[in-house]
């Protein structure tokens, strides 16, 4: 089934678009629904918050289970995990249950996606160099990304109107049987090529082995260091900013239970996901550098983010949500091809969840700040504020640039190209 980089390429899209079509079935009406339940801005973003925080204590150690046991082993793992918390979360929504169990549920719901973050791009990047793929980098995660696009067009739709004409609680049980069925498909297709599992004699060294081989080829090179702790900003505020926007919508067309404008708003930025994964191998040749790209399409996303709050007007706010969706995830692969430029295969997984964790760390904190000042002074208040500490990530961007790494200039896998950082010198 993975033989050829193309049977490779043909697993790797699937897997990202049973991903998005089973999240996206709730993405238009998550906030919403929390709000159903009786929380607060507060506390709808905070429940948001413990789900980023989530990912943030257990991103190393599913990382750990994807470079020692397997990337397809991790995979289905997340696959059963989500689905049981997300029937939870239905359980929650029917009986208005407590913050403190949102809380621990959506904690639960952030290890089940830990076991995808890093686990899928390293098992596309080990898969496709050892099947001999010489392509564009870029072209195969732009593809993911315009294939991620087309999922989430087609759940958050599918999910407003059912929310609309059923309950909120359905469209989370079609999620549910839909990560079953990509549980099966793993299972089938998955397979593990140039990555070899192994038995690590004590569970706990060998996380501490494996952790300290990430630190030591990610957090201590300076160009991927930099890199990641841009993260922070850009995701935490990207978070806030989907979500935000379905109440926001809302309020801006007059109508709070308009559930299909909410899901007709996560299928306009699936459909702008389409165009930016389109889009992104051919604005990498526009430029010499990745990173040139990455501090334009940061630059001009925050300008989108403040506009949103200054015209508080329903069409303008979605036209410059089409922009904002657009430029993050034309930026999204150029990303991925970069970092992964500069990381080894057998640290890739665990390394890639360090990146992710970090992006999760700002959303944990950030999400639930622009919740209060959505509480205080409004949604579009909220957004100037995203948009000022989105700024925040662009030198961390320049520092990597200075370090001038040679996967800001190389395409093509990162083995095939040779652009692989050294680690530490002692590691050299």
């Amino acid at each position: 089934m993975t033989s050829t980089p193309e049977q490779v390429q043909r697993v790797y899209l699937t897997l990202m678009l049973g991903n998005t079509l089973a999240a996206s079935f709730i993405w238009g009406i998550n906030t919403i629904f929390l709000l159903d339940a009786g929380l607060s801005n507060l506390e709808a973003f905070a429940a948001n918050a413990f789900f980023t925080a989530g990912m943030v204590i257990f991103e190393i150690p599913t990382g750990v289970v994807a470079d020692t046991i397997g990337r397809r082993v991790s995979y289905m793992a997340g696959t059963l995990t989500l689905m049981a918390t997300t029937l939870l979360y239905v359980m929650l929504w029917e009986i208005n249950g407590p913050f403190w169990a949102w809380a621990v549920i959506s904690l639960l719901l952030g290890l089940g996606f830990t076991f995808f973050s890093g686990a899928v791009d390293a098992w596309l990047v080990d898969a496709l160099d050892e099947t001999g793929f010489t392509g564009d980098l870029e072209r195969v995660f732009g593809r993911g990304m315009t294939v991620t696009g087309i999922g989430m067009l087609a759940g958050s739709v599918i999910g407003g109107y059912v929310a609309q004409v059923t309950s909120l609680g359905v469209p989370f049980v079609m999620r549910a049987v839909v990560l079953l069925a990509m549980f099966f498909f793993a299972a089938w297709a998955m397979k593990d090529l140039g990555f070899k599992p192994h038995k690590a004699e004590s569970t706990f060294g060998e996380m501490k082995s494996i952790t300290r081989n990430s630190i030591d080829y990610g957090w201590r090179v300076p160009s991927v260091k930099w890199i990641m702790l841009a993260a922070p900003f850009t995701a935490g505020v990207g978070i806030y900013a989907f979500y935000a926007l379905q109440p926001y919508l809302l309020e801006l067309v007059g109508d709070p239970h308009a559930y299909g404008i909410a899901g007709i708003t996560a299928a306009l930025v699936a459909g702008s996901q389409i165009i930016g994964g389109f889009l992104a191998p051919r604005i990498r040749r526009r430029f010499r550098l990745r990173t040139s790209a990455l501090l334009l399409a940061v630059s001009v996303g925050a300008v989108t983010l403040a506009l949103i709050g200054v015209i508080e007007q329903f069409w303008v706010a979605v036209g410059l949500i089409a922009t904002w969706a657009m430029l993050s995830s034309a930026a999204t692969p150029i990303r991925q091809s970069y970092i992964n430029g500069m990381i080894p295969s057998r640290q890739r997984a665990t390394i890639l969840s360090f990146d992710s964790m970090l992006g999760s760390t700002g959303g944990v904190v950030v999400q639930p700040a622009l919740g209060r000042v959505a509480d205080t002074s409004g949604y579009a208040t909220s957004y100037l504020y995203g948009a000022m500490i989105t700024v925040f990530a662009l030198p961390f961007i320049l520092l990597s640039r200075h370090q001038h790494p040679p996967a800001d200039r190389a395409t093509g896998t990162p083995e095939a190209e040779g652009t692989v950082e050294a680690g530490p010198e002692s590691d050299r």
